[in-house]
């Protein structure tokens, strides 16, 4: 790997800030924000739309559910076994290296879903045959499977809207999420909603694309953020940590104020150059950028507010940033934003609204005003 840098916290999040389009939106398109991202959560679609809109310099940027109808974009269970959108050949990557740990093998999973390995593997064979060529609803993929042997005791869990007992599936590239049909969530094959789709490659083919990609945005993080991120710390260490030394001097070491992480070479310069533009800025809902680091890096988040973020049934606040960090949270009521500034905060009415105005703008003039807290 190549030589350590060493950079301070305001240099990394300058960096992050730009790289994910936060500090400077992006003409691309919505493939190209969420390749930037390694995928954008999309439990809550109306969060996913505003990750896309704040990072676009189109005021009308194409949303994220035209992208998923075209085929551009999938949406399956990926990172830590939530909703994404991502485009196929980081899906596949993403959904091989989280198969990879075999979850579902383990004791504790077989006792809370009633499933055993066999069976999910008698599944997976099922559900690619009823899929191919074919988009059904929840309840007509459930009715195709239990009309088949042996999986009648899994009719409760096969309806779940939490999908545990499908999520398996989609990581062995079983199935997505096809185009809704209404308000009904749909599930196809992936081979018939991405053109082009290759099918899983090896994990140790997946690992460089995948990793590259999160400290591309997330950066400079250890191995052990990358697998929080992507598996809530499900794959083996010894694997993980393989992963990374074969990527060789593709990455470098970094030292901020004495944290070791890694980011991919080619982009020692411009972290070592990054300056704070001194700008507040307001992301919405479920954003990667918390997400990425996760909401227990307390040099993004300090410990005592991680609750105002990471909220109860997995609600993750809108935010406010300041030089990068998060230093407060916000909502919406009626056409006025009202933000909640942590204690260590206090920002002028000149500042936040500004950054009022891009959010209403990055939404389309929505006609947001601010609302002092």
């Amino acid at each position: 790997m190549g030589a350590m840098l060493s950079v301070g916290w305001d240099q990394v999040f300058a960096w992050r800030l730009g790289r994910q389009f936060v500090s400077a939106p992006t003409a691309g398109s919505v493939d190209d924000i969420a390749t930037r991202l390694a995928g954008v959560q999309a439990q809550v679609a109306s969060a996913a739309d505003i990750a896309v809109a704040v990072r676009s310099s189109d005021s009308r940027p194409t949303g994220v559910g035209d992208a998923l109808a075209a085929g551009t974009l999938m949406k399956t269970w990926a990172m830590r076994g939530t909703l994404h959108a991502m485009v196929p050949e980081q899906a596949a990557a993403a959904l091989s290296l989280i198969g990879s740990a075999r979850t579902w093998e383990k004791p504790s999973w077989q006792k809370t879903f009633g499933a055993t390995p066999e069976q999910v593997a008698a599944l997976v064979e099922v559900v690619s045959g009823v899929l191919a060529g074919q988009v059904l609803t929840r309840d007509e993929l459930v009715a195709a499977v239990l009309a088949e042997p042996g999986f009648a005791h899994l009719g409760e869990q096969l309806r779940s809207g939490w999908g545990a007992v499908l999520k398996p599936l989609a990581w062995q590239g079983a199935l997505c999420h096809g185009p809704a049909r209404g308000t009904k969530v749909t599930f196809t094959a992936p081979a018939d909603h991405a053109p082009g789709w290759k099918g899983l490659p090896d994990p140790d083919v997946a690992a460089p694309l995948l990793i590259s990609a999160y400290l591309g945005a997330y950066g400079p993080a250890t191995p052990a953020a990358f697998d929080a991120w992507l598996s809530r710390n499900s794959v083996r260490k010894t694997v993980l940590r393989a992963w990374f030394a074969t990527m060789g001097d593709a990455l470098t070491e970094v030292d901020v104020d004495g944290r070791t992480g890694w980011i991919p070479s080619e982009f020692v310069d411009d972290l070592a150059a990054a300056t704070l533009e001194g700008h507040v800025h307001l992301l919405g809902p479920f954003d990667q950028y918390v997400l990425g680091p996760g909401t227990a890096d307390t040099a993004l988040l300090p410990a005592e507010h991680r609750s105002k973020v990471s909220r109860t049934a997995g609600w993750i606040s809108p935010l406010v940033l300041v030089d990068g960090r998060i230093a407060g949270t916000w909502e919406q009521v009626d056409d006025q934003v009202v933000p909640t500034m942590f204690d260590a905060h206090k920002l002028s009415k000149r500042e936040l609204s500004a950054a009022v105005k891009r959010l209403a703008e990055a939404l389309g003039g929505s006609g947001l005003g601010l609302r002092a807290g």
